[in-house]
């Protein structure tokens, strides 16, 4: 009989400084284990290991978009089929333990079955810009929070003066007021108060001046990125970049409709058994992107005549305000797919 070309298949268990590789046949047997530094040399080296042991057919990776992501790159320029892995479950490591190898050739087995066929973000484009700003814009966002919840702790006890002087001000005016302060160098709690003050109202005015920055650029970037997608009514720059975020530079992670609804999380997940069928709500995908449907939902909800007809009409056939409003999610899934579909493809 002729012999047969070996085929193989890698997972990779990835970690800050170095990367576990375990490499199987096409029928599930063990070939070979690897450990490698993660930096340019170490995924050379990975795929010249995987290569020599066989036709390398596609290699699952844990961690894409983190620890990840420089191995993925490498292995997609080097026109290797790379899998986006997701963690090992439970039952498994209950049963084998935990272990860089054991998650490694885990990674392997789920690409051979098939239950792993997601296609890693290629971030080489302006949707990764777009993501990397709004990390930004976000931090940004929770530190401004953050800085008047505490002026406002401080305010509710300082001495009398103080309070009065702040009293019924906008946010904006009461730190454009107290970081004009010049409280002096005095080391009584009066003074330290007002220099507390001055202090974050600078700071919530320096953030306010970086998130202002942010949102300029990011208005550029998401109308050159999805001006159909903007073009939607509820869809603001910050909803657009959510979605954009989601779906990734390459559209073909998201050819199917009902892909991308469980992309976001508003597909229904099936939770029949015997003689009951019933569905569940899906608590999984991407949570910003949920939160961006969302959004829209309440938008439309509070100014379009059509949604406001689809809410009465469901409510009369005795559904909740939050069954409704998932509804309205997987319907704005199905909508807006083709749309984003289209104005990625366009960035081609």
């Amino acid at each position: 009989m002729a012999e047969h070309a070996v085929e193989v298949i890698v997972g990779v268990d990835t970690h800050t400084d170095t990367h576990t590789a375990v490499a199987i046949d096409q029928l599930g047997r063990r070939l070979d284990t690897i450990e490698i530094p993660a930096d340019a040399r170490g995924y050379r080296s990975l795929l010249e290991w995987a290569r020599h042991l066989g036709e390398l057919s596609s290699v699952g990776v844990e961690g894409t978009g983190s620890y990840g992501a420089g191995l993925t790159r490498f292995l997609a320029d080097a026109g290797v089929r790379v899998i986006e892995v997701a963690r090992v479950n439970r039952q498994h490591r209950r049963r084998y333990g935990k272990s860089d190898p054991v998650d490694a050739e885990a990674a392997a087995r789920v690409v051979l079955s098939g239950e792993a066929t997601g296609v890693p973000k290629s971030r080489d484009g302006i949707v990764e810009s777009i993501r990397t700003l709004h990390v930004v814009k976000r931090s940004a966002l929770k530190a401004r929070t953050q800085a008047a919840n505490q002026m406002t702790g401080l305010i509710v006890t300082a001495p009398e003066t103080t309070r009065n002087e702040l009293r019924g001000l906008t946010a904006l005016k009461r730190a454009k007021t107290a970081a004009k302060w010049r409280p002096g160098t005095g080391l009584d709690p009066a003074t330290v108060t007002r220099r507390a003050i001055r202090a974050l109202a600078r700071r919530w005015l320096a953030l306010t001046d970086e998130i202002n920055i942010h949102n300029k650029d990011l208005d550029v970037m998401v109308q050159i990125a999805a001006p159909n997608l903007i073009a939607e009514q509820g869809v603001s720059r910050d909803v657009a970049a959510k979605l954009l975020i989601a779906a990734g530079d390459n559209a073909e992670r998201i050819q199917t409709e009902a892909g991308f609804a469980a992309l976001c999380g508003v597909n229904p997940v099936s939770a029949s058994s015997g003689k009951t069928s019933r569905h569940r709500l899906n608590r999984s995908g991407d949570r910003q992107a949920n939160n961006a449907l969302w959004i829209i939902a309440m938008v439309r909800l509070s100014r379009d005549p059509e949604t406001r007809s689809y809410r009465d009409r469901r409510k009369t056939e005795g559904l909740s305000h939050r069954e409704i409003v998932r509804c309205l999610k997987r319907y704005l899934a199905r909508r807006l797919h083709p749309i984003l579909l289209k104005d990625l493809a366009a960035l081609t």
